[in-house]
């Protein structure tokens, strides 16, 4: 659209996340022409000059910052993109509000649930549009999923279980902390699997199937030392390696979820699966395009699973793609929470999930820790 108002982004973070972020950006108005909104790559901030210059370069940022706290102040940046580790969040995200900016937070929120309050209430003190990255929400097969049990085509829901199942942290020579292993420093990443991995898969599991009410949890620390690369001295490990936990949901389904990096032949593999009165489905980000459906209503003679290939253009999202038969991938998840932040914009109406709405997968990751801790129960909130 030629009259398509700009949208000023600024990136604070130039990591992995960085890069998805980025292509959501660059690729949104190709696919969605129809968006009011064009986001501008006006500015990427990082603690390193000359990498985030190069980052810039690569992205076509316009410029940089090596100072978040300058990057927010500035009077042409509309929305600031949080892709920083855990224990800036709030920090920034608070900052950001008091200037007026839009935030997008990379997932989990905050460290707990006390930082994910006052991020809270500084967006809504602010009136700033707000949202958080949990793109598996926007994976057309997970989408689908949602609208498959708002039908009520599951009936009464008995059973969620989910895993993400990673392996690369079996090596004792593997240090921890600095700029590329961060997540396996407690301060810097608050949690380990819980909240890397199982916060993904408890957001998933609260969109699709409602509150979680208690939990009861185990956690492990496999290797219990290693060497921080900051400080260059062996130190103890405290963040969870592996994590499992039983829950109860407010609809009275039971939930079971897993997670692990040290499940040797696994990179990636988040799946979950629902058992329902009148049918069943299940997922796997592997075959993230595919969802899994069993109806019981299916004549005997014919009734199994079935896998259902999401690329219709009656599926969600899937009409601003290819024809079908044509897949798309994990990169294009971003793709579409861009364009849902950016209709958000245009109608005033909030990109889920906001920081309220990821407050709650923060709760239940704070009392699945609580529970490993005491070996007890803990309700949620």
């Amino acid at each position: 659209m030629p009259n398509q108002k700009p949208l000023n982004i600024g990136l604070i973070g130039y990591g992995f996340m960085g890069r998805t972020h980025s292509n959501g950006y660059k690729r949104v108005n190709d696919f969605f022409p129809e968006l009011a909104y064009r986001p501008v790559l006006k500015a990427v901030c990082g603690r390193t000059a000359e990498k985030t210059q190069e980052f810039a370069d690569q992205w076509q940022y316009e410029s940089i910052e090596t100072d978040w706290r300058k990057l927010i102040a500035r009077d042409d940046i509309d929305a600031v993109d949080i892709c920083t580790p855990n224990n800036s969040h709030a920090e920034i995200a608070i900052a950001a509000a008091e200037a007026g900016k839009m935030i997008l937070c990379e997932k989990p929120l905050a460290l707990n649930p006390e930082e994910g309050e006052r991020m809270i209430a500084a967006v809504e003190k602010a009136g700033v549009a707000n949202t958080v990255w949990y793109n598996y929400r926007r994976v057309p097969a997970v989408s689908l999923a949602k609208q498959l049990i708002d039908e009520g085509r599951l009936g009464r829901i008995f059973h969620y279980r989910a895993n993400f199942l990673q392996d690369w942290t079996i090596n004792e020579d593997l240090p921890q902390g600095g700029a590329a292993l961060w997540r396996l420093d407690a301060k810097a990443a608050g949690s380990g699997v819980t909240g890397d991995l199982l916060a993904h898969c408890i957001d998933t599991a609260v969109w699709l199937n409602g509150s979680i009410t208690d939990v009861s949890a185990m956690t492990e620390t496999f290797v219990k030392e290693r060497m921080h690369n900051e400080t260059g001295k062996m130190e103890p490990v405290t963040i969870d390696d592996a994590c499992a936990f039983l829950c109860h949901f407010g609809n009275g389904s039971l939930g079971l979820f897993e997670s692990t990096r040290y499940a040797r032949g696994h990179k990636a593999l988040y799946t979950f699966e629902i058992n329902g009165e009148h049918a069943s489905i299940r997922w796997d980000l592997h075959d993230l395009h595919r969802l899994e459906y069993f109806d019981h209503a299916d004549d005997s003679i014919v009734r199994g699973w079935r896998s259902v290939h999401c690329t219709d253009g009656d599926m969600p999202y899937m009409d601003k793609w290819w024809v079908p038969g044509l897949q798309i991938g994990y990169e294009h998840t971003f793709v579409h929470q861009v364009a849902d932040f950016l209709k958000s914009v245009e109608t005033g109406e909030p990109c889920n999930p906001t920081f309220r709405d990821a407050q709650e997968t923060q709760q239940v990751c704070d009392a699945v820790l609580e529970s490993a801790r005491t070996r007890q129960w803990k309700n949620v909130g």
